[in-house]
């Protein structure tokens, strides 16, 4: 067989990444941006507060943090594949029970249930396995899932309110568990595979044949450098970069949790607040359009510290620059943040690590994170409280912003990330 015979264009990787583009918009349409749809109804009917159900869903995503090492782990060991297959088959079982609550207990139940499934179906394992499947081509792969995926909010949230609207929040779970299962499920059990070599190709569509036996001695190269999950946690790197993503995350969290009330506070109309708060979500599709052609001339350290100091400019803006202008410079400057931030971390870990044990390794940033990221929105809550304002809030996170951008340049000038485009 020659190269020509197995032309590139066949690459199995690329059906592997737009099967996840789907399992990860829909994943997380239902398993994450639903929940905020039906609060309010749930609350009325069972009778909850609203620290209730804020609570059930901040343990699903603890849970979520936690799991993402083991799974990272096994991952690594056994593939993706059966994995995310039982995962979604257990997510759709789950919000369909989660039809059936009528307490806080079973409410609680049902998302600490969730949170652990998120962790084998969403992001973590997602990226693990576009890291075995692409070199060259990572960012575009990644691109295509993510860009994808960033129209969940879009397609779901106002599904879900239909639904809820004309079918009531139980019945229009059940749906949500139905579309689950049909979207998510074939695609994971029949579409993902662990490795190309199996299949005849290297990474990035090379076919084992012929002229291509370059590629595959590369290849084998690329996959003796990966570095194993302990020998990462003994290098700096791995805690520097673990710490910029943690302080990354808790910014996003309290930004999250606080936008609306800041925006409101600063005496903007309630309209023009939620546009503005809306539009984030849709320019984090334009900041992975825009990060993605860029890797080709920056190295993705110089990115990643370039999107932290876009966030921290934001946050500057919001709190500095008067009116509708600063309100809207915080939402572009920060959702361009959000969309490249996300291709920054998946990115950096795989080309720093290799392939071979990022689930493990990413994993274990995952759960530092996790545990991290509940403290931002607690102390703006407080800071808040305490001075009677935000100011001195976005003066937390700005300056936690720009701790994330000196986490990234460390280990860079020690020359232990790459400084050339990927």
């Amino acid at each position: 067989m020659t190269s020509s015979a197995h032309p590139r264009s066949r690459y199995p990787g690329w059906p592997i990444a737009w099967a996840l583009a789907v399992t990860q918009t829909v994943g997380y349409g239902v398993l994450f941006y639903a929940y905020a749809v039906l609060t309010l109804p749930m609350e009325l009917e069972l009778g909850l507060r609203r620290s209730d159900t804020s609570g059930a869903f901040s343990l699903g995503l603890l849970i979520a943090g936690l799991a993402a090492l083991p799974i990272g782990r096994f991952v690594d060991r056994f593939g993706a594949r059966g994995i995310m297959t039982i995962g979604s088959l257990l997510a759709g079982g789950l919000v369909f029970a989660w039809s059936y609550v009528h307490d806080l207990t079973g409410l609680y139940l049902v998302q600490a249930g969730i949170g652990l499934v998120m962790a084998a179906v969403t992001y973590e394992v997602a990226f693990a396995v576009i890291a075995r499947w692409f070199r060259r081509d990572r960012i575009r792969a990644l691109l295509i899932v993510t860009l994808v995926a960033g129209l969940a909010s879009t397609i779901f949230v106002p599904l879900t309110t239909v639904l809820t609207e004309t079918l009531g929040w139980r019945a229009a779970l059940r749906v949500l568990a139905g579309i689950l299962w049909v979207a998510t499920v074939p695609l994971h059990g029949l579409v993902l595979r662990r490795d190309p070599e199996p299949l005849g190709w290297t990474r990035d569509g090379r076919s084992v044949a012929g002229d291509a036996a370059a590629d595959l001695a590369a290849e084998h190269e690329t996959v003796e450098r990966s570095i194993g999950a302990r020998d990462a946690w003994r290098r700096g790197t791995f805690w520097w970069l673990t710490g910029a993503f943690a302080l990354d995350r808790m910014v996003t969290v309290a930004v999250g949790a606080h936008a609306v009330p800041l925006l409101l506070e600063r005496g903007h109309a309630a309209g023009w607040v939620a546009t503005a708060a809306g539009s984030i979500g849709l320019l984090q599709v334009a900041g992975r359009l825009i990060f993605a052609p860029a890797t080709r001339r920056y190295s993705l350290a110089h990115l990643a510290i370039a999107t932290n100091l876009v966030r921290a400019a934001s946050l500057l803006a919001v709190w500095l620059l008067p009116g509708v202008v600063g309100m809207w410079t915080f939402a572009v400057l920060f959702g361009l943040a959000n969309g490249a931030a996300t291709l920054a971390r998946a990115g950096l870990v795989a080309e720093t690590y290799g392939p071979a044990h990022y689930g493990t390794i990413n994993g274990s940033m995952t759960t530092a994170v996790a545990l991290l990221q509940t403290v931002a929105p607690l102390a703006v809550g407080a800071l808040r409280v305490t001075t009677g304002g935000y100011g001195w809030g976005l003066a937390m996170l700005t300056l936690l912003a720009l701790f994330a951008a000196l986490a990234i340049e460390v280990p860079r000038r020690q020359h232990n990330l790459s400084a050339a485009p990927s």
